[in-house]
């Protein structure tokens, strides 16, 4: 088995950045509701925003080896994902390997694990994401693969897949389909800013999202 895949396809700089306009909850919805990852993957600190290709990497529980090898290999603009069996008891990344991966110009850090010096990652302003904060320290033992398909927060990633984070979560979108989510964010984007005006020029919720049929077909009694 070849461990590390130095080389994967990315999307265009240009892709990634129109992308990154958008919400994660409105890339979600706009690709037909699919690619949101589990809600448990949140920022450390809910200003954290990125965009930006996946290294994916496998790790051991409670291991962190292929985590470093991975920070070797990554690119700038990268966003390092490590699947690692979502072992919460774990501080698999820290301050030092933050600063790493800010030296590189590596966009962002995503674990299904633990991270810790969360103060000091924050201060840093590399954005990190993870299943959960713990202080206990890791191993580095086990081999694993980098830039290989991983299942994470119950989606498959693939290397080279967008993914986009904020305050609300992880949205992955596949790199061949990023130029149509793009288009379709956009649409949802524009219809959402109308159904708000609307609302402010004295629009109802019943009226604008057309529920008086539903309503009424399901039943609905209203005392006045």
């Amino acid at each position: 088995m070849i461990h590390v895949k130095a080389n994967i396809e990315r999307p265009d700089a240009d892709v990634v950045s129109r992308l990154s306009a958008f919400s994660s909850a409105t890339i979600h919805e706009a690709q037909g509701r699919k690619g949101a990852l589990s809600s448990r993957i949140k920022p450390i600190d809910r200003s954290m925003s990125f965009c930006g290709p996946a290294v994916t990497v496998r790790c051991a529980p409670q291991d962190n080896l292929m985590l470093q090898v991975a920070i070797h290999y990554a690119r700038a603009g990268d966003v390092v994902l490590v699947a690692a069996g979502e072992y919460e008891e774990a501080g698999t990344f820290g301050d030092v390997l933050g600063n790493a991966m800010k030296a590189k110009g590596i966009a962002a850090m995503v674990t299904d694990s633990g991270v810790r010096d969360t103060q000091d990652l924050i201060e840093l302003g590399l954005p990190v994401f993870s299943g959960n904060i713990c202080i206990k320290g890791t191993v580095k033992e086990t081999l694993g693969p980098i830039n290989h398909p991983v299942v994470f927060g119950d989606e498959i990633i693939y290397p080279g897949d967008i993914l986009r984070g904020d305050a609300d979560g992880v949205v992955v979108v596949r790199r061949e389909e990023a130029e149509e989510v793009i288009a379709l964010s956009q649409a949802r984007d524009d219809a959402e800013r109308e159904l708000i005006r609307q609302y402010h020029d004295g629009g109802t919720t019943i009226e604008l999202c057309k529920l008086t049929d539903v309503l009424k077909a399901k039943g609905l009694l209203v005392e006045v």
